[in-house]
């Protein structure tokens, strides 16, 4: 078992880094939010695990030990593999997914791609009481937003963007697009909520490049 790996970010793209660990390059899958704090030349380091198939060995990363326990027991449910798992944790972090589970909201597990209305059915029956309560409180209970203000805020999701591979025009308009859209009476919240946005920028982002 690889449980972390340390070591300077030689490449990042929309689903993967290489760390270069000893002069090893680990090819590393990762959610979008692991990847968008990562810059090539500087040291990072991930908690990982490694899932052995008959015909590959593949290292997932996480920002965060508790991504990584929610991704390992998340595949205990049937159906779920690692490309599955992962979505989950990249569409919602760790308490959002366990608020899902623990109040049987369907709808948001939905959300995630590959996963219809039985398979959502069967994390919610499957996971119950296996993740733990959320720390952040009860199922109404909210994300803490990342502290940023302003236009810091939006800056930092367009640079998590262009990192990611889109274009700084597409980026822009992404994020403007999502800040509208929660906006109260014309206002965008403030602090911006950067993981938040960058979630959201994301799942309208899609795969289209532009």
């Amino acid at each position: 078992m690889i449980a972390s790996l340390t070591g300077t970010v030689t490449h990042v793209s929309l689903e993967r880094v290489v760390l270069d660990v000893g002069g090893v390059g680990y090819l590393v899958h990762a959610t979008p939010g692991t990847l968008a704090g990562l810059r090539v030349g500087e040291r990072a380091q991930l908690h990982t695990t490694l899932v052995v198939r008959e015909d590959s060995m593949t290292v997932y990363g996480f920002a965060e030990a508790d991504e990584r326990e929610v991704f390992e027991t998340a595949q205990s449910v049937s159906g779920v593999g690692p490309r599955i798992a992962l979505a989950m944790l990249a569409v919602m972090p760790p308490d959002a997914l366990r608020r899902a589970v623990d109040s049987d909201d369907t709808a948001a597990l939905r959300r995630v791609p590959g996963v219809g209305p039985k398979s959502a059915q069967r994390i919610v029956l499957e996971l119950s009481g296996k993740l733990g309560a959320p720390s952040s409180g009860g199922p109404g209970a909210q994300e803490t937003p990342t502290p940023a203000s302003g236009d810091v805020g939006r800056d930092q999701v367009v640079e998590a963007l262009v990192g990611l591979g889109w274009t700084a025009k597409v980026a822009q308009d992404a994020v403007d697009r999502v800040l509208a859209e929660s906006a109260t009476d014309g206002v965008p919240a403030a602090p911006v909520d950067v993981a938040a946005t960058l979630r959201a920028a994301l799942r309208s982002l899609g795969g289209r490049r532009g």
